[in-house]
């Protein structure tokens, strides 16, 4: 399973979605993932890809991951993946 698979199946998850209802364009509001959902969400990905997300629970915009919509979650995590080997 790609990179850009699982993320959007962990996103779908907490969102209560189908993996097919979260598009790339989508933002986390869009999704109704909230901050809670949002923390959970990056504990699922670092334990699935074995990396660590530069992340500040306490400021999400701060950093430099990228959250402002799936796709650019999936860039981040590809660019982590990809550090990491």
């Amino acid at each position: 399973m790609s990179v850009k698979q699982q993320v959007i199946e962990i996103l779908a998850q907490q969102a209560v979605l189908e993996p097919s209802d979260v598009t790339l364009d989508s933002t986390l509001e869009q999704l109704g993932i909230d901050s809670l959902g949002l923390v959970e969400c990056i504990f699922a990905i670092e334990e699935a890809f074995d990396i660590q997300v530069p992340f500040n629970a306490n400021d999400p915009t701060e950093g430099d991951f990228d959250i402002s919509s799936v796709a650019r979650i999936i860039a981040g995590v590809e660019t982590l993946v990809a550090e990491q080997s």
